[in-house]
């Protein structure tokens, strides 16, 4: 994946999206480079398993945190440690001096506007992690984030789950990325596995917030907490058939303008 990276050439309108597993994306566009939930071991696997759930990827990285050296900007939506990973994070410090980190909390109201370069910006909102996390200074324990790129929105929402003016905050995007591994009662009561939305409310999100595009992600790394991609696509046809959605392999992109 890194020799494609470096291979890889825009003219200054496009923007090009990689899928690196679980919630994580890597977004180019002009020269700077961005990360978002960026996973790129096997933390969880070595320090968080239970009696109850083990932790097993189902596919390895397909880059390094070695490899990092390249991007301006990271950010993280929330503190579990497959969105905020300190061997990931750790990795990418020791051969990366110059970039900058975002992370909660910085959705508060009013939402602050972050100018990473003259055509890059930032925003973070709150998302619902099954609900919402008040910190209890103006933010929130779990955000997602839409970052303008040029005339080109993405929208990564974390982990979340459907709130009242959650769309108000994805209206219009180009991309939305939002998980589809869903919830239920047994992860959450008898696992300790904190939900998001099934396929069913990310598709209805997607076509609230008129994205031009649903990214479909974690649902694939981990068989404890995933989704089937073939109900997925049912319920898509069956059910939101208007609305374009891609589902990247894991180190796959696509270039956009």
């Amino acid at each position: 994946m890194r020799k494609e990276l470096d291979s890889l050439v825009l003219n200054p309108k496009q923007t090009a999206l990689y899928y690196t597993g679980q919630m994580g994306i890597l977004a180019r566009h002009c020269s700077s480079w961005l990360m978002i939930d960026g996973y790129l071991t096997d933390y969880v696997d070595r320090n968080c398993c239970t009696p109850q759930v083990h932790w097993k990827r189902k596919y390895a990285p397909p880059l390094a945190p070695r490899d990092l050296d390249f991007v301006d900007f990271v950010f993280c939506t929330h503190a579990h440690f497959d969105h905020t990973d300190p061997d990931t994070i750790a990795g990418l410090a020791a051969v990366n001096t110059r970039a900058r980190f975002f992370a909660p909390p910085p959705a508060a109201d009013p939402i602050e506007t972050y100018r990473l370069t003259d055509e890059i910006s930032a925003v973070a909102f709150p998302a619902a992690h099954e609900e919402l996390h008040p910190d209890g200074a103006g933010g929130y324990a779990e955000v997602g984030y839409r970052i303008t790129l040029g005339d080109f929105v993405l929208c990564h929402t974390g982990d979340c789950c459907p709130y009242d003016g959650l769309a108000d905050h994805l209206s219009g995007c180009d991309v939305l990325v939002a998980p589809i591994n869903g919830r239920d009662e047994y992860r959450t009561k008898t696992l300790d596995i904190i939900g998001c939305f099934d396929a069913d409310e990310a598709l209805t999100l997607a076509e609230q917030a008129g994205a031009g595009l649903f990214l479909p992600a974690h649902y694939d790394l981990y068989d404890v907490n995933g989704a089937d991609p073939a109900e997925f696509e049912a319920c898509r046809a069956s059910r939101h058939p208007a609305q374009a959605c891609a589902r990247l392999k894991p180190g796959e992109g696509r270039i956009f303008g």
